[in-house]
């Protein structure tokens, strides 16, 4: 939520209703039957981050850490995570939802948002040695979406929201590695290089 400090404060500012409102809304009991009985918002919210941090974090990770270590494997899980998103484009050229140019130009950006999503997710879970930590992130991500930059680059209130993304950005950078010291979680490791065990090929 650190890194998202700027589209946080553009949402509350361009949202007619106060944060008490929200919190309100948040303790509402109404509001979560809603929300269960959507199954979009169950796929995007529970279904999609649960299933896809436990196929590409928990289980892909520990098959490459003790092949590559755990910093290549940071980098070449996301890579699978990335391509699995890929469905999106026979979706979008099978319902002509746009040019086939502007589709893969859309396919290369998700992709690599989402590549750099899986590097931190798995940086996560790494760190931290638990899944809960990942399919939080990944749920709040797909609520909030991809930060609307260019918005708050045309926003009225852009000399005051501006700040916020570079402070938001600052403070993530700063208590990445403090907020997930792994004395916090436990100390254990999700996965780690076996020493004596046979080089992979």
């Amino acid at each position: 939520m650190i890194l998202f400090l700027g589209p946080l404060i553009q949402l509350s500012m361009d949202r007619p209703w106060r944060w008490l409102d929200g919190i309100r809304v948040a303790f509402d009991p109404r509001f979560w039957v809603l929300c269960l009985g959507d199954v979009r918002w169950l796929r995007n919210q529970v279904v999609a981050p649960l299933t896809e941090e436990l196929v590409f974090r928990a289980c892909m990770l520990p098959m490459l850490v003790p092949c590559t270590g755990p910093g290549p494997a940071v980098l070449a899980c996301p890579l699978f995570f990335g391509v699995a998103h890929f469905h999106h484009v026979i979706e979008q050229l099978r319902f002509r939802q746009g040019s086939v140019g502007s589709i893969f130009m859309s396919a290369a950006f998700q992709f690599s948002y989402t590549a750099v999503f899986g590097a931190y997710t798995a940086f996560l879970f790494l760190r931290t040695g638990h899944l809960a930590g990942p399919v939080l992130c990944h749920s709040f991500c797909n609520s909030m979406g991809f930060p609307a930059v260019g918005a708050a680059l045309e926003h009225p209130r852009r000399r005051a929201l501006l700040p916020c993304y570079l402070l938001g950005v600052l403070l993530f950078l700063l208590l990445l590695h403090p907020l997930t010291e792994p004395t916090f979680f436990g100390g254990t490791p999700a996965c780690a290089p076996n020493p004596g065990a046979p080089l992979c090929s």
